[in-house]
């Protein structure tokens, strides 16, 4: 990446030079080429009908069958043509067919197509990039010149050898219906920036570059694939406004020129279009702007040209005006007879046509087609969407999305909003919703775009009970048209929701459609996402929420609302991105395979029925992926918002940070005792016993004590003042359905841990007795309901609203994934409560277990932990304070653990080590019995979520264990970072 870096700005500087100098110009490098021996062994072959048909090139499909595909095998074997324009189909197809067709042209035929954006513009399966107004409002050139060099692979990897683009028409005219998105904007220096970066990306890659559609087809409302375009302005503002960024791209060393379909009285009086105008061509662009490479036609089908014109012919009069290659040419016979009339009538000379012919051969030459290989199939489609070009796509859109108003952003407090999404324009919940919930909870609306009054009234009554709105605003249509196709009651509705002072509009649609959307100028925040994508709405959403900033600058004026270059820069605040791992450092190729391998095996072992994996680094989600069942008799798959009971994973996860906060306020002392918080437990065998120790599992504590047991009469039946069927002021616990528990048996739990005795020596033994604890401790401290007091600290300000207690009270029960099927206590498959027999003693509630969250929830804490104390610029916990619990705590008696937080071990064990073998020494987390694990890495900033429910259908299933599918995955997080820098 460095060196792309340092290669991308000695072409910035060498272009900055040109654009100082305003005078010489850098030949297009193919040029070499053209007195060279291989072009002369290739002129010497070539008959004078075969000369002028080596600057003919044809359409081509990869998707219609094999009637076409003899029509241009013809054409090549009989009128030794010498190139071909793809369009439709798809990369494979379209390789096979240049493949067969090289096979039979006696000269390597030159293969062309539209990739304006990407492959994704005219081949199905492929990467299709941001719309040229998107990277226009990009401010980082550098990625254009990244997004150059990548295209230029792709489509060599194809097979093909010219890229019809950028399109460096200066779009002034918001009504222009064929370039508009298509253009970097209307201002002329920001169009030459993008087009030379993007260009010199191209051209390093030896892919010849076209800039299109000269001299300039920015400021019509005429389409020239319908009609021949008139443009009335002076020579003088053509060449200050139309023509200056072709004249700097020709002298930053552009290879191509395709020249437009248009009237322009002002350069040719005639009334010819510009492609067959020798004034415009041979005049302007060759002479007056001294380009030397290679001018190609528009496509020579379009009625902007071929209007009272004859197929041939017109490709004849094109030629004779100085074009060098024929685009899309419809009856070659008859152009090349047209074209040696031409000559014999003495409009053009053979010489002319040779010289024509030697550039285009020595642009075969330059791009390797001298020493023609087939392209090869295998691994295409991989290697078309591979992890850099993924990565590429996700920065483009990040770098282009534009914050026009601000007044809100980035989102805090998300404990003080109730937040209602409105997708204008859409009839499901849509990608940017999905996206927008992550980060909280969200109500979602939908309002199609023909809604009626019935519709919009529903939704406003309902609006009245949030105090946030966020609207996205589609169509979803595959191109971003400047015209919105809203209903009347639409419109009036967003006209005063716009002016609300709680509202946030996203627009997924050309940014010339805010003209025609009433007061949308005054909505407190405004954001531009040019265009209608998955990532466009992934990345708006994150932008909301503060994991990402803004950059961009709008590329075009909008009416009287907003002008070109406007554009609020704000970073993000450190709440998660979502994105790729190549974001991160981390292979893909590495890391996704290998999770997915490992997931797919544990579960066809029997080991786990599903389950859910999330890795995060340095603050971005590179990974989110859910697996299998929730059981596996089920067929319900397991979703990435599903919850799992944490079990152990709850220890750190609820009285924990509560406890580390009030360290922080000095509430709470580790060199104390549970006596000093519990009076209680004076004169017990516990009583000053430092926490310390506790926390560190060195306490001399029992592991556990079997509560439930303590129930039970010698005949298995329940003591009465234990269990009831029914529920009642005495018996308000539900354990299950007709199993109640007594109000007190809480005091029992804690009698029990009171009376326990007391291990012999102290030593590392993990015990999970004073969890059931600590939420009294807390209360007792706070003054505040454990729940409550958890709640509100941490999890609502950190926007983990699936974490917490008791999930049936919050959630649909097919969002809960089950645990075990109790055989010796509840009877039954624990499904939506906790599975921890002592937790449901306590009501559920307890920091030994009880914890439901979904994956991502969970990583908002601890990614709290692995920022040591801070998430979203909030300090919930102070640093010195994480750094003290989560080190080791008594290494020098053989004791791996932190304060509650487990530690790998002190020596590597192998494969049944707690760790994976390359977590840091600094690392910490902790496992859950039902199958789950966290785990932080400061020193790689690595965040890893490992969420099943192995004790399904009994917790004597340790096929997980067995197989080390929890530390295996996280070996492959460091794999695919030692691999991914």
């Amino acid at each position: 990446m460095f060196s792309k870096k340092i290669f991308f700005l000695g072409f910035i500087m060498l272009a900055s030079g040109l654009f100082a100098q305003q005078s010489g110009t850098v030949e297009p490098e193919f040029l070499k080429f053209t007195n060279s021996k291989w072009v002369d062994s290739i002129m010497k072959k070539l008959s004078p009908d075969e000369r002028v048909a080596q600057l003919i090139m044809v359409a081509a499909y990869s998707n219609r069958g094999e009637e076409h595909r003899q029509e241009i095998l013809k054409l090549i074997e009989e009128q030794k043509i010498g190139g071909l324009v793809f369009f439709q189909g798809d990369p494979v197809s379209q390789a096979k067919l240049m493949n067969d067709y090289q096979l039979v042209s006696e000269v390597p035929l030159l293969g062309a197509i539209d990739a304006e954006w990407g492959l994704g513009m005219r081949l199905d399966g492929t990467i299709s990039y941001p719309f040229q107004m998107s990277l226009g409002a990009v401010q980082n050139d550098s990625l254009l010149y990244e997004m150059g060099q990548e295209v230029a692979r792709q489509v060599k990897r194809s097979g093909l050898h010219i890229n019809l683009a950028p399109v460096v028409d200066v779009n002034n005219n918001p009504g222009n219906p064929v370039i508009n998105f298509r253009s970097f904007g209307e201002d002329r220096e920001n169009v030459s920036r993008k087009g030379i970066a993007y260009m010199q990306g191209m051209q390093s890659e030896y892919i010849l570059t076209t800039a299109k559609h000269f001299p300039g087809h920015g400021d019509t409302d005429t389409d020239s694939h319908l009609a021949l375009p008139q443009i009335n302005h002076s020579r003088q503002r053509l060449d200050s406004i139309e023509m200056y960024p072709f004249r700097q791209m020709i002298r930053a060393g552009i290879g191509g020129v395709m020249v437009a379909h248009l009237d322009i009285p002002s350069l040719d009086s005639s009334g010819v279009p510009s492609t067959l105008s020798k004034k415009i061509i041979s005049d302007i662009l060759k002479d007056s702007l001294d380009f030397r490479g290679i001018v190609i036609t528009d496509a020579m089908n379009m009625k902007g040209v071929t209007k009272g014109k004859e197929p041939g012919v017109v490709d004849e009069e094109a030629l004779v005006a100085g074009n060098d290659l024929l685009e899309f040419t419809e009856d070659v016979p008859r152009a090349i007879s047209e074209v040696r009339k031409a000559v014999k009538n003495g409009l053009i000379s053979q010489q002319q046509i040779d010289n024509r012919l030697r550039k285009v051969l020595a642009l075969k030459q330059w791009v390797g087609l001298d020493k023609y290989e087939p392209t090869s199939i295998e691994n295409m489609m991989q290697d078309l969407n591979n992890p850099q070009a993924v990565y590429l796509n996700h920065q483009l859109a990040e770098a282009s999305v534009t914050l026009l108003n601000n007044e809100l952003l980035p989102l805090r407090r998300l404990d003080t909003l109730k937040v209602a999404s409105i997708s204008v324009g859409a009839e499901k919940q849509t990608e940017f919703q999905d996206y927008l919930e992550l980060y909280t909870e969200v109500s979602h609306f939908q309002l199609p775009a023909d809604a009626g009054k019935k519709q919009i009234d529903s939704i406003k009554e309902q609006l009245e009970n949030y105090n946030l709105v966020i609207l996205g605003l589609h169509d979803h249509s595959k191109f971003p048209r400047n015209t919105i196709q809203y209903s009347e009651e639409n419109r009036e509705f967003l006209k005063s929701v716009f002016q609300q002072k709680n509202v946030i509009t996203a627009l997924f649609k050309n940014p010339y459609t805010i003209n025609d959307l009433e007061n949308i100028e005054d909505s407190p925040v405004l954001i531009a996402s040019y265009q209608d994508s998955q990532i466009t709405e992934e990345v708006a959403a994150q932008l909301i929420f503060g994991g990402i900033g803004a950059s961009g600058k709008l590329p075009v004026s909008i009416g009287q609302k907003f002008r070109a270059g406007d554009g609020i820069s704000i970073d993000g605040i450190g709440r998660f991105q979502y994105t790729v791992p190549e974001a991160a450092g981390m292979n893909s190729e590495i890391l996704v395979p290998q999770i997915d391998s490992l997931m797919q095996d544990a579960i066809s072992q029997k080991a786990i029925p599903g389950g859910v994996v999330l890795v995060a680094r340095n603050g971005k989600v590179v990974f989110h992926k859910a697996y299998g069942l929730h059981s596996y008799s089920d067929t319900i798959h397991v979703e990435k918002d599903d919850l799992y009971d944490l079990a152990s994973v709850t220890k750190i996860s609820s009285a924990l940070p509560a406890v580390m906060q009030l360290y922080d306020q000095g509430k709470f002392d580790l060199q104390a005792g549970i006596d000093d918080y519990l009076p209680y437990f004076k004169n017990s065998n516990k009583a000053g016993v430092p926490f310390r120790q506790i926390l560190a599992h060195q306490a001399r504590f029992k592991p556990w004590i079997p509560y439930w047991q303590n129930t039970l009469r010698k005949n298995g039946s329940f003591k009465w003042n234990t269990f009831q069927k029914d529920s009642s002021a005495r018996f308000p616990i539900k354990v299950k359905e007709e199993l109640w528990l007594h109000k007190n048996y809480k005091h029992q739990i804690f009698k029990a841990i009171k009376q326990s005795p007391l291990e012999k020596e102290a030593k590392y033994k993990y015990s999970g007795l004073l969890f059931y604890l600590l939420p009294s401790i807390v209360e007792n401290l706070t003054g505040d309901e454990f729940r409550h007091y958890i709640r509100s600290e941490f999890y609502d300000r950190l926007g983990a609203t699936t974490l917490g207690y008791e999930p049936m009270e919050r959630f649909q029960l097919d969002r809960i994934v089950p645990t075990e099927s109790d055989f010796f206590f509840r009877h039954q498959v624990i499904h939506g409560r906790v599975h921890d027999e002592g937790a449901i003693m306590m009501g559920g509630v307890s920091a030994n277990a009880g914890l439901f969250s979904n994956a991502n929830d969970l990583a908002k804490l601890m990614q709290l932990y692995l920022n040591m104390g801070e998430y979203a610029g909030e300090r919930f916990i102070s640093e010195e304070t994480l750094k003290e619990f989560s080190k080791v705590q008594f290494p020098e008696n053989d004791n791996r653990r932190g304060l509650a937080f487990d530690k790998p071990n002190l020596e590597y064990i192998g494969e049944d080590n707690n760790t994976a073998k390359d977590a840091s020494s600094d690392s910490f987390g902790h496992t859950g019995f039902t199958g789950t694990m966290v785990w932080m890495d400061p020193q790689e900033q690595l965040l890893y979520v490992f969420l099943s429910n192995r004790v399904l259908p009994t917790r004597e299933n340790t096929r997980l264990y067995r197989l080390n599918t929890r530390t295996k995955i996280q070996q492959a997080l460091y794999d695919a970072i030692k691999t991914g820098k």
